[in-house]
């Protein structure tokens, strides 16, 4: 073989070389990513795709389930299957596409390392989710259905002297609002003089022109409210009565002559809620 024929073989292999060199595959995965490799096979189920040249050169496996599309460079059909497998996948080949759109606006994922089948098996990671917070313990059903105590009346006990101190009255120590519902209870004994005695409720067998509540049992016990009121209000041994003016409340004997008593009636003032 002479010499020039020699050299128009080496460079017409050349040319060969660069020419297939230059067909490059496009293999489009359904994770949106895509591979520019050579297709050299589909054996079980699998595509495989060569990468790189020379040292850089890589081999990758994909399943027929990763692979969207693929697009030939070189106009052809697919790779030839291994005849032991006559399932060949239903793949979408895209031949004589449009040009690609610009890669500067797009920028899809262009793998050009070596991802192995193993880690693109995995299912992609599932991003965590927010804990919800944990809710407030409700109030049990027990508390909720209980009856709601009702409000306790306010309580005052006073000693109402039965002589002269004071003109004959006795503050309570309470200054009352109208509207206000109280209850006043008495107890005890006190002397009216000439070895005469009574309870709260008084006695009806002794005549004294000068008390103050003229219908009601002389040395009952009675009240008032306000230093400027002669509405005078009953009690006797127990009460409940509704305020009908604003006034401290003072409380009393009904008899005309308190000089020659003595003792005090143990009284219990409620203020009702």
């Amino acid at each position: 073989m002479t010499p020039k024929i020699f050299k128009k073989i080496a460079v017409a292999a050349l040319t060969l070389v660069l020419a297939v060199s230059a067909f490059a595959d496009t293999i489009r995965l359904k994770d949106g990513s895509f591979i520019k490799g050579k297709i050299t096979g589909f054996t079980g189920g699998r595509f495989t795709v060569v990468i790189g040249e020379g040292s850089r050169q890589r081999t990758l496996y994909y399943s027929a389930d990763e692979v969207e599309s693929i697009e030939f460079d070189a106009p052809g059909t697919l790779p030839a299957a291994n005849t032991a497998s006559r399932n060949v996948p239903s793949v979408r080949v895209v031949d004589n596409l449009p040009p690609a759109r610009d890669t500067s606006t797009s920028n899809p994922r262009v793998v050009t390392t070596d991802t192995t089948a193993s880690n693109r098996s995995q299912p992609p990671p599932v991003p965590p989710t927010t804990p919800r917070p944990t809710p407030l313990p409700r109030e049990t059903a027990a508390r909720n259905d209980q009856p709601v105590s009702p409000a306790q009346p306010i309580e005052l006990n006073v000693k109402v002297l039965a002589d002269n101190t004071a003109n004959g009255w006795t503050h309570s120590g309470w200054v009352v609002k109208k509207g206000q519902r109280i209850r006043i209870t008495g107890s005890g004994q006190v002397s009216l003089g000439a070895d005469r005695s009574t309870g709260p409720a008084g006695r009806d067998d002794i005549e004294d022109a000068e008390k103050l509540m003229r219908a009601v049992a002389t040395g009952a016990l009675i009240a008032v409210i306000g230093d400027d009121n002669n509405e005078f209000i009953y009690i006797g041994a127990s009460r409940e009565f509704t305020a009908q003016r604003d006034g401290a409340l003072f409380l009393g004997l009904n008899e005309g002559n308190l000089d020659d008593n003595t003792g005090a009636f143990d009284v219990k003032v409620e203020i009702l809620p």
